[in-house]
């Protein structure tokens, strides 16, 4: 009688087969977190530039002065994010009334706006 060895193992196929699904599965996790980090960098930005426009507009406010109509550019950094806002005020249909809006980029890409706010400002 002829006796089979029973060897308990896996085959060199077996082995490259699970390493390559377990290489494919980290590989997407990679990706996940890649993306999660450029998105967080994009809300950490965006925060940013809302609380440099809100500023302004709350400055604005605050002054109580009627804001002559014009535009203004300046630097409006928010910790270590360097940004540039764009003020601009225009006249309204009723002459009690300017109308601020503040658009705000970044100052390494100006052409991008990040956000822009806008308020109604009343002469009293």
């Amino acid at each position: 009688m002829r006796r089979r060895s029973s060897h308990q193992g896996f085959t060199m196929l077996e082995v490259l087969v699970a390493l390559m699904i377990v290489a494919t599965a980290l590989i997407a996790s990679l990706r996940a977190v890649g993306s999660l980090t450029a998105n967080s960098d994009g809300l950490r930005a965006n925060m940013m530039a809302t609380w440099s426009a809100e500023n302004r507009l709350v400055q604005v406010r605050l002054a109580k002065v009627f804001p002559p109509i014009g535009k203004q550019t300046y630097e409006c950094p928010q910790g270590d994010l360097l940004l540039m806002c764009e003020e601009e005020v225009i006249a309204s249909p009723n002459p009690r009334f300017r109308r601020v809006e503040v658009s705000v980029y970044a100052a390494d890409h100006p052409e991008r706006r990040i956000i822009k706010l806008v308020q109604l400002v009343l002469n009293s």
